[in-house]
């Protein structure tokens, strides 16, 4: 939906609101602003549809985590960690049968409304066969490298397939199905009741058939009219750069294959990322740390350091004073959603041996009550007490 406003505030709940404050919140809204009280209320069906694009977020525990770190980005688009519903061009159906835990009870409607009109309630009826499959999480372990710059991996996942015996309908043949006498092929019973305030519609899936409207007479003998088997699958995956530790990536359509030809679950895959042989992380940023021997700092000199796309060349000025951090320009972790690349920072440390030699002894000695080596005796003028130890040491 093109919305950008927070979802909290649209629903009128705190971050720290429970999923049944949020449940409650959305009711009250979709009350308000429901079509059959707002006919041809334009405003009033954009509000609708807002406060459902907000629900089906928060509503969901991975979704309204995404969306709290993330933002709108987390959940909306196919490509990265969306994969949010198009509530815009969704009609009321759509999301009535969506919302089944919100609408199913015939809570909204003109008979609901004591509107007392000959028009029956809204009828949701069997959308699709069978019934949905499971979401499935996995773990996926990343080197920094793969963090850094994107990746794309594949992943041998065991999951429950769709059998390809009976194409996953769960019958020898198709016209092994016959329609359910309960439901008469609706999917769903209906007991009405009446109340000071009109007519209640209470909509429950068929008991006979389980919501799907029909019932097999020869079951698959692969299956065992289940429509789907245990296997294995390969599964690529698209990583982009720049995710973190924790961060959720959503494949629809990726985990368990649905019942009888439901549709399948989801593929979470939750990223974690290995711990570096060299570099420590902070967001986009990496750090590196790099020890030098006490001639190479005072006289300077030219090293080799690791970064993320192999070995480059750092220079080290003359005097280089320990704690001291360079900076590598785009050297860091290219940025998710191409928020900007970071930089690599290279901090200086200086060895102190702890043993030497007699001669080493003398030479240091002989440096003692130098006041080049007095620390007191600094003017703030490290240039000229720099240029002073690089001919001593030369």
């Amino acid at each position: 939906m093109s919305t950008q406003r927070d979802y909290y505030e649209i629903l009128g709940v705190d971050k720290g609101a429970s999923e049944a404050d949020i449940k409650k919140a959305y009711r009250k809204m979709a009350m308000k602003y429901h079509p059959d009280r707002n006919k041809g209320d334009k405003e009033a069906e954009k509000k609708f549809k807002e406060a459902s694009e907000a629900y089906e977020v928060l509503k969901d525990s991975d979704k309204r985590a995404r969306y709290d770190q993330f933002g709108h980005q987390g959940v909306n688009g196919q490509g990265g960690f969306g994969g949010g519903a198009d509530f815009d061009n969704m009609g009321f159906e759509d999301i009535f049968s969506r919302f089944g835990d919100i609408f199913g009870s015939g809570f909204f409607g003109e008979e609901a409304f004591g509107g007392g009109g000959g028009r029956r309630g809204r009828s949701r009826g069997r959308k699709e066969p069978g019934q949905p499959g499971s979401d499935m999480k996995i773990r996926m372990p990343l080197t920094l490298e793969e963090i850094a710059f994107g990746a794309e991996k594949k992943l041998k996942i065991k999951k429950q397939i769709k059998c390809d015996e009976c194409n996953g309908t769960g019958a020898e043949t198709n016209s092994d199905f016959e329609t359910c006498g309960t439901c008469n092929g609706m999917g769903e019973v209906r007991q009405v009741t009446r109340t000071m305030l009109g007519q209640m519609v209470n909509v429950q899936a068929c008991p006979n058939c389980n919501g799907e409207g029909r019932i097999i007479k020869n079951k698959c003998k692969k299956c065992s009219g289940e429509g789907r088997v245990k296997g294995e699958e390969t599964i690529k995956v698209n990583i982009p750069s720049g995710v973190s530790n924790g961060n959720y990536i959503t494949l629809r359509g990726q985990g368990n294959a649905g019942r009888r030809g439901g549709s399948a679950g989801a593929l979470i895959v939750l990223i974690e990322e290995k711990e570096h042989e060299h570099f420590d992380r902070d967001g986009n940023n990496i750090y590196y740390n790099l020890t030098l021997s006490i001639p190479d700092a005072v006289l300077g000199t030219e090293v080799e350091v690791p970064t993320l796309k192999g070995k480059a060349k750092l220079k080290i000025d003359p005097g280089t004073q320990p704690g001291k951090m360079l900076r590598m320009r785009g050297r860091g972790i290219k940025g998710l959603n191409n928020s900007g690349d970071g930089d690599q920072y290279v901090r200086l440390n200086v060895y102190m041996p702890e043993e030497l030699d007699d001669k080493q002894k003398e030479a240091m000695k002989s440096f003692k009550g130098s006041e080049n080596f007095d620390p007191s005796n600094l003017d703030g003028s490290e240039k000229n007490f720099f240029s002073k130890m690089k001919d001593m040491f030369g």
